[in-house]
């Protein structure tokens, strides 16, 4: 299943919306000016993400994973490499000496970055797309991609969709790239283009 040009811009101006509310609220929250990249989406069967996001982050990644339902259902994911994970959590607190691994406090900041993250966007999807999301508190995990994604495998069900949106945080003159991931079903995928392209019409009559 493919996008168009046409929805592909459709989401990313949705998830710009909600990428600009973001950088909003961890600025609020780290009282460092936080700013996200214009996303970049693409559309992936699950069994293809290895090779999608094999290459950009290899070893140990992070992930903050959140599941959510309603008439768009599914898990959503904010992934980085071990490295981003490190410096972005650096960054946030103003570390003054960078470690290399991931401490209790280090954690803390993450699971609440991925968890403003998530809740704007699908919070965003909700309002804008007139849909009711509840989710799950996020969880955060390091782990291997092919071990995250195992996770995610739902053996003999309905085949499953990557929505794959990759950015960049820029924070005090740097930039630490990383990836929203909503997995979805093939019945949420269609409904969710669905309501986008109504939002899209909506906003070409308002």
């Amino acid at each position: 299943m493919d996008l168009t040009e046409r929805q592909r811009d459709a989401m990313s101006e949705l998830i710009n919306i909600a990428f600009s509310r973001t950088g909003a609220a961890l600025s609020e929250l780290t009282g460092q000016r936080v700013m996200l990249s214009a996303p970049e989406v693409s559309v992936y069967p699950t069994k293809e993400l290895p090779g999608a996001l094999g290459k950009f982050i290899p070893g140990e990644i992070a992930s903050i994973h959140q599941v959510f339902g309603g008439p768009v259902a599914g898990d959503a994911l904010l992934l980085l490499n071990h490295d981003g994970a490190v410096r972005l959590t650096d960054l946030l607190t103003d570390g003054h000496a960078p470690s290399n691994r991931l401490d209790e406090s280090a954690r803390e900041v993450l699971t609440e970055v991925g968890n403003i993250l998530l809740n704007a966007c699908l919070g965003m999807f909700g309002n804008l797309l007139e849909v009711h999301v509840s989710f799950s508190v996020p969880r955060l995990h390091l782990e291997t991609l092919d071990e995250l994604l195992g996770s995610l495998a739902t053996g003999a069900g309905e085949p499953r969709y990557a929505l794959v949106v990759y950015t960049a945080f820029q924070i005090r003159d740097s930039a630490v790239r990383g990836f929203l991931v909503l997995v979805l079903s093939v019945t949420s995928l269609d409904r969710l283009i669905q309501e986008v392209g109504a939002w899209e019409e909506r906003q070409g009559h308002s």
